[in-house]
């Protein structure tokens, strides 16, 4: 088990402006040196941020945490509202442009890995960090208060928490992603013996026990920890 905090991003100069511009900020929560597959960024971006962008080497998956905005496919000129709970994914044929009204937080994850330090090319591209499958498949949006009121919300850890799976093998798409919610004063032993699993903090306050090493680690927003199949963990909330 490993943890990452942005405090310790910062002092790692792994807080990075990818525009080079102050407007859009992301730290690099995962690289391709943490060898899990996949990496992910937090991303906090002003208000009236207007980039096109065009990622020709990977898989990325963008999970809106907080602020609005809309994103179009330029293939086809397509837009598609962005709000808090709203995921939408593009591969490498999906040249699109990220307009934002308000300041906004978003998860973004990539398959392949990317290595930390890139930054947009001319065409709003990162260099290639890994083989990635040719395809036909363009951007697609999934929306979690949709699958809620479809029924596919689950309960987990024993009825303490409540589970999205936005993305699955299904998806194909290299990992998957779930919008996980803990009930306050949960207590839930996990051990997750066949993955490996990153978990971003975005609100409430807890902690993980490494019941190994008994270990203990406070959660809090902009905290993460990383779980791998010797991990035996147990996660206590207090507000969540």
């Amino acid at each position: 088990m490993f943890i990452r905090t942005l405090d310790e991003l910062e002092r790692l100069g792994r807080i990075r402006f990818p525009v080079h511009t102050d407007m859009f900020r992301s730290a690099r929560f995962l690289t391709a040196a943490d060898g899990m597959g996949y990496s992910y960024n937090e991303n906090r971006v002003k208000k009236g941020t207007d980039i096109t962008v065009w990622l020709k080497h990977h898989w990325e998956a963008n999970y809106i945490i907080a602020g609005k905005g809309e994103v179009t496919d330029l293939s086809n000129g397509e837009k598609c509202p962005l709000e808090a709970g709203v995921l939408y994914v593009v591969d490498p044929n999906d040249k699109h442009r990220l307009h934002l009204t308000e300041d906004t937080l978003y998860i973004s994850i990539f398959c392949p890995p990317l290595w930390g330090d890139e930054r947009f090319d001319k065409d709003g591209s990162y260099e290639a960090s890994g083989p990635i499958q040719k395809t036909d498949r363009r951007m697609f949006v999934k929306r979690a208060d949709e699958m809620r009121q479809a029924g596919k919300e689950m309960v987990a850890a024993n009825g303490q928490s409540r589970v999205i799976r936005m993305l699955t093998k299904a998806d194909d798409i290299g990992f998957g992603f779930s919008d996980v919610r803990f009930a306050a004063g949960a207590d839930a032993t996990l051990w997750y013996k066949h993955h490996w699993e990153a978990n971003h903090i975005v609100s409430g306050i807890g902690e993980v026990t490494d019941l190994t090493t008994n270990q203990t680690w406070k959660l809090e927003p902009g905290v993460a920890y990383n779980v791998g199949p010797k991990d035996r963990h147990r996660v206590r909330t207090s507000i969540f």
